[in-house]
């Protein structure tokens, strides 16, 4: 008769910490609006497109680059979007992003082996975190397509700073290591469009 062998299992020590980032470039928002996604949509399903193009409006497309996490106005315009602030509107940014900043820096910078393992060491609460900060609209030129040239309107912290709440295992992270893998993140990788792993400066931060 086999041997029977008995695995023992311990407990994992999961822990919590909340640490307070602080932008040092600012933070250049691009959350992909309804209509564009229904766009993507119909045309992965091959359904007519007409050949007409909207008028641009740079305020609507402002106002839906930012993850709004309450008080988004109802109509996209000037007077909307000053009330929305004068009434605390709040932004956020999704989690997903910052976690991918730290996974990627990790890796790269060779302190962690792979990333599905630094991946599974820790989790940041909620879908998205607050941004601190008021926005405003930003105008660049960017390349489309085949190459045609066309003109963005996206929101812009300029000045930012959030708390992000994390769960993490200590018996893989330290509370140190933590620290510095997201202090590596926000200076190699950066959150954002334009941050220092897409070649740009923007979305930079730092834990104070």
């Amino acid at each position: 008769m086999a041997k029977k062998e008995v695995i023992e299992l311990k407990p994992i020590d999961i822990k919590e910490i909340t640490l307070h980032i602080v932008g040092t470039t600012p933070l250049i928002c691009h959350k992909w609006d309804e209509k564009t996604r229904q766009e993507m949509l119909d045309k992965q399903m091959g359904k007519a497109k007409t050949k007409k193009h909207d008028i641009k409006n740079p305020v609507r497309d402002f106002i839906e680059s930012l993850y709004w996490l309450d008080g988004k106005p109802d109509e996209p315009t000037e007077e909307g979007f000053e009330s929305a602030i004068a009434n605390g509107a709040r932004f956020g940014f999704p989690t997903n992003g910052i976690k991918a900043s730290v996974v990627s820096a990790g890796y790269r910078a060779g302190v962690m082996k792979d990333k599905v393992s630094t991946h599974g060491a820790f989790h940041i609460d909620g879908e998205f975190i607050e941004i601190k900060g008021t926005p405003k609209m930003r105008e660049d030129m960017v390349r489309v397509g085949m190459g045609a040239a066309d003109i963005r309107f996206r929101g812009q912290f300029d000045e930012w700073e959030a708390f992000v709440t994390i769960k993490y295992n200590a018996g893989v992270l330290t509370a140190e290591q933590l620290v510095n893998l997201f202090q590596l993140g926000g200076f190699a990788v950066g959150i954002g469009e334009w941050r220092p792993e897409k070649g740009g400066q923007f979305g930079m931060y730092e834990v104070r």
